[in-house]
């Protein structure tokens, strides 16, 4: 099917997949060209929506490009236009209601952990990438609270464990995991482990699950299975694997039983679900045989997202039509680098994933979460960058570390991270605030100037943000960058030396490297 409308004079349009939310806002110069049916990273939503009250929306994803001034569609589903309003929250609102209306939080009362937004996360995974130990980690979260930092949540990422989807501890590494996680509690942290839908494809586990004898409820049934009937076999970031299909119940015990385990046995408090990406389960991913004909890697992402919403504490990353929901979501892995996947590309991607209706949003780890940089030649910590990272953190809803920053920087640089962290506590209350009102109105925490000042020639503006209504905030994202042009939108706004600007100026400002550029709106 295919759809098309033309792009108005001053007409912006942000959609897609949040992991090319650099290119957002397109107009009708743009030469913006994407095919999400072949791949969607980080959270995707079929869902085109304008700062002139417009929004484009189609059940299944499609591909997507300008040509000739006008928007192009095609895909599986029918695509629809509505006349949302007249500004970009107008047409948000409209799209909200209509299709992911936050039905758990509105009309159930569901909340989230307020855990995830009081103070800054901790995650092993840069710090340990595949290796942690039992002593690691206690060695790493005596350190957070030694060198000033509250204990929160403590995330133990990948390598705690054996096979992929057995989730038992490997207790050569963990030889007394329980000890571990009473005395994490006993520091005050709550603790999460990483768990991914993949499951090593051979074994002694895999064979009894596979195995009549062993298995003869589900032998013939689990995981996900090509046409054959034979166990898909997935390519992944760590190799190929089998992978749950958690459309089917089957699966769901499958993995409910390990991970239940692991909270009554241990202690565990909640998971980050990683992977399970619309591209893990396409049929470009699959191996061996010819995907079956009730494949539907929309289907089987959402289902993998479902699953793990129900537990309280949970992580995702990888969503399709997930919007609306209340899940934790973080940003794909950001590269310790100025531009391409680096610090350029925070404020674009959580302003787009506000507009997807996930306001809940994580930045991914200060300095970067790709652990690939550590092996790339002559790589050494930038720490301006990880300075100014952390900046541009602070006041999203949610803050998260993993490289030690106490070990990795300069005791100079080191103590303006703890200021930027100290930030984000002394601000926890209003975030918290702003995470009841997202609960109750599907509203963005995190928003653009165009969001909340539309018609201004704001809304190609992705190196600013609001929080709320209330505060703009201004980070750094080039280095050596010692001054910037603020825009003030609409309002009056007092910077914490109580210097007053007004709105719908453009004011040039000092940005010394130990200090966040941020506002509140005063009378």
């Amino acid at each position: 099917m295919f759809f098309k409308t033309q792009i108005k004079e001053n007409e912006y349009f942000w959609g897609g997949e949040v992991l090319s939310a650099t290119d957002m806002p397109i107009n009708k110069d743009s030469k913006y060209s994407k095919d999400f049916r072949i791949d969607a990273n980080n959270q995707m939503m079929p869902l085109f929506i304008s700062n002139m009250g417009r929004y484009i929306w189609s059940d299944k994803s499609f591909r997507v490009w300008v040509e000739n001034g006008e928007l192009c569609f095609e895909g599986d589903a029918p695509f629809e236009l509505y006349e949302g309003g007249k500004t970009l929250r107008d047409a948000y609102l409209s799209a909200m209601e209509k299709h992911f209306p936050f039905e758990e939080t509105r009309k159930n009362g569901k909340t989230l952990p307020r855990e995830f937004f009081k103070t800054a996360q901790f995650n092993t995974w840069i710090e340990f990438t595949y290796d942690p130990t039992q002593e690691g980690v206690l060695e790493y979260a005596h350190a957070i609270i030694d060198n000033g930092f509250d204990p929160g949540i403590l995330m133990i990422d990948e390598g705690w464990h054996t096979r992929y989807g057995q989730w038992k501890f490997d207790f050569h590494k963990f030889p007394d995991p329980k000890a571990m996680i009473d005395e994490l509690h006993a520091l005050g942290f709550v603790v999460m482990l990483w768990v991914t839908p993949m499951v090593t494809a051979d074994g002694v586990d895999f064979c009894k699950s596979t195995g009549a004898l062993f298995n003869p409820e589900s032998y013939n049934d689990l995981f996900l299975r090509n046409k054959e009937g034979k166990v898909a076999l997935i390519e992944w970031w760590n190799g190929y694997s089998a992978i749950l299909d958690l459309r089917k119940e089957c699966d769901q015990k499958y993995l409910a039983e390990k991970l239940d385990f692991l909270m009554q046995e241990y202690g565990v408090d909640g998971f980050k679900f990683d992977g399970g990406s619309y591209y893990m389960y396409s049929h470009e991913a699959m191996i061996n045989g010819t995907p079956r004909d009730d494949h539907d890697q929309e289907a089987l992402n959402i289902a993998w997202n479902e699953f793990g919403a129900k537990y309280k504490f949970h992580e995702y990353k990888d969503t399709f039509k997930g919007g609306g929901k209340p899940t934790i979501q973080r940003l794909c892995d950001r590269e310790h680098v100025w531009e391409g996947g680096g610090i350029n590309s925070l404020m674009p991607c959580a302003i787009l994933q506000g507009l997807f209706g996930h306001p809940f949003v994580c930045p991914d780890m200060v300095g970067g979460g790709s652990w690939t940089d550590d092996y790339q030649p002559n790589f050494k910590i930038d720490e301006e960058l990880f300075i100014r990272m952390a900046w541009a953190s602070a006041l999203f809803p949610m803050m998260q570390f993993s490289r030690a920053p106490w070990k990795c920087l300069s005791k100079e640089s080191y103590d303006i991270i703890v200021d930027a962290y100290k930030l984000h506590n002394s601000m926890s209350d209003k975030i918290i605030a702003l995470v009841e009102n997202a609960e109750k109105t599907g509203e963005p925490i995190l928003r653009s100037l165009e969001y909340n000042d539309p018609h201004n020639g704001y809304a190609t503006i992705t190196d600013e943000f609001m929080l709320g209504k209330d505060i703009l905030v201004c980070p750094v994202i080039t280095k050596g960058t010692t001054k910037k042009k603020i825009t003030f939108p609409q309002g009056r706004w007092q910077d914490d030396n109580g210097n007053i600007y007004n709105g719908r100026d453009v004011v040039e400002l000092s940005t010394p490297l130990n200090k966040l550029l941020w506002f509140r709106r005063v009378k």
